[in-house]
């Protein structure tokens, strides 16, 4: 068995589909209900916590997408120091806009100057391959993805200080099964693998084969989940429920599976709809995939 895992949460309020001045609680409604009893209870402690915050100076800039890449970079260097320091970083996620700065602390995280090579397991709903060009929103929380690997707004991902884009080979989509039509398009042009929302129901073999192949490309794993993957009654109050996904306990199960692998080293929990759930049957939900998470970490042989 590992060492006592000590975890740090870094938090991301900027919700950035229109701006950010759209602020956040849910990463605080998170962390302050129960989470560090959890956490403790399972034999871990939360060593760091930190929120991701604009300058004086940023605070005065315009602009979404500038302001957006000026918050990703300030996540990305709380989670490269965490990772330094030996702590296991949860990003508490206003909305999925804060990929970019996961992955990019992710990326800075190597003992030198260069940067190391990052992977993405997506858990989410939605693909977010989303580009200007694809989208029928118009939302920018519908092109994280497509952002991180290089395929629109460059120097929005370059602000975050993702550089370079990964490659889409880097990428494993989980449980995807709701995408604009063009945006399944270029999915489907893409080197992107894919696990069903079947596959995590049955903890399929298809789950580790996908850690071992992204474990094969790549230094080190983010795992990022969208609380809207969950079939719904799992997550009552989010504002984009799609039906057919996993069970609370279904998606703990298969993301402690993806744990096990020793280059999973970070978790970003996102869209959890702190101010529409007033029974906390959301909030339970978060905690049950965390604590599906760490146990995944603890597992792991020496």
């Amino acid at each position: 068995m590992v060492e006592k895992v000590r975890v740090g949460l870094a938090k991301f309020p900027y919700a950035g589909q229109y701006g950010l001045t759209e602020i956040g609680d849910s990463g605080d409604v998170i962390e302050n209900s129960g989470l560090r009893p959890l956490i403790e209870e399972l034999g871990c402690e939360i060593t760091d916590s930190r929120t991701a915050k604009l300058t004086a100076e940023e605070e005065k800039q315009y602009g979404t997408q500038n302001r957006m890449g000026h918050g990703n970079r300030h996540l990305a260097e709380i989670v490269s120091a965490q990772l330094k320091d030996g702590l296991f970083p949860i990003g508490l996620l206003q909305n999925c806009n804060g990929l970019m700065g996961m992955l990019a602390g992710v990326q800075h995280s190597g003992p030198g100057w260069k940067p190391i090579k990052a992977g993405l397991v997506w858990v989410d709903a939605h693909g977010d391959f989303n580009t200007p060009e694809t989208t029928l929103s118009g939302m920018l929380g519908g092109m994280p993805v497509a952002i991180s690997t290089g395929q629109c707004l460059h120097m929005l991902r370059r602000t975050c200080g993702l550089e370079p884009a990964l490659p889409t080979k880097y990428v494993t989509m989980v449980a995807v099964r709701d995408t604009d039509p063009w945006e399944q398009d270029a999915i489907d042009r893409s080197d992107i693998e894919h696990v069903t929302a079947e596959e995590v129901r049955s903890l399929s073999a298809n789950i580790d084969r996908q850690m071992g192949r992204l474990g094969d490309l790549v230094d080190q794993i983010y795992v990022h989940v969208d609380m809207d993957v969950l079939d719904p009654p799992d997550i009552p109050g989010h504002g984009l429920p799609v039906a057919g996904g996993p069970t609370r306990k279904e998606l703990a199960a298969a993301l402690g599976q993806m744990f096990q692998h020793p280059k999973a080293c970070s978790f970003g929990i996102a869209s959890y709809p702190s101010r529409h759930d007033p029974e906390k049957i959301g909030l339970r939900s978060v905690y049950a995939l965390i604590e599906g998470v760490l146990k995944g970490v603890q597992s792991r042989a020496d």
